[in-house]
């Protein structure tokens, strides 16, 4: 999977302020072809030069990071993001953890990663359902508030049928939250 591609940076800073010049230094010891940089927060992987360089990649490349944190801020988006490169068929060294996906032991650090999410996660419903119980149990407990559907929903709802805009975009558009945007596409799915 490896050493025939290119080998692409990518590097993150949170802020305008912070320099980028130890991440370049280290990257550099390696020899990478392309670098993708950005100064933003790492909350969430819409970032342009992350999808630039995912879009970038082929099968065949190296992306290498100094550590995962400057690739993804939580274990969701970053097995989400070494799951799309995977596919196709694009490394992931991170010089940092000393974790390469094309190795044998990357592949298990990745699997230990995705375990420790999904027992993560578990626990997390796990404690949010018993604090829901308790919480009805003392009549405290309203559920979810319900948001009535936007007045416009069925015309951004045909321009993302049309694939004219993406999800995060008709989120953005409705001003309601994902949750919200799947739920009355799940309806209109119902009615239709």
């Amino acid at each position: 999977m490896t050493g025939t591609g290119q080998k692409v940076g990518y590097i993150r800073v949170s802020s305008i302020e912070q320099n980028t010049e130890s991440q370049k230094s280290i990257l550099g010891i390696v020899g990478i072809d392309k670098i993708f940089e950005e100064k933003i927060s790492g909350k969430n992987t819409d970032r342009p030069q992350l999808q630039a360089m995912l879009e970038y990649v082929r099968e065949g490349d190296t992306v290498y990071v100094k550590d995962f944190s400057r690739l993804a801020r939580n274990t969701k988006d970053l097995l989400t993001i070494v799951e799309y490169l995977t596919n196709k068929g694009v490394a992931l060294k991170s010089i940092k953890e000393n974790i390469d996906t094309s190795s044998n032991f990357g592949k298990l650090m990745i699997t230990f990663l995705a375990a420790i999410y999904e027992f993560e996660r578990a626990n997390l419903l796990e404690r949010q359902k018993d604090g829901i119980a308790l919480a009805k149990q003392k009549g405290k407990y309203k559920g979810r508030k319900k948001v009535d559907k936007p007045a416009n929903f069925s015309e951004v709802y045909q321009k993302w049928l049309k694939r004219e805009i993406k999800s995060i975009a008709a989120i953005r558009e409705l001003n309601i939250s994902e949750y919200a945007f799947y739920k009355f596409i799940k309806e209109e799915n119902a009615n239709g």
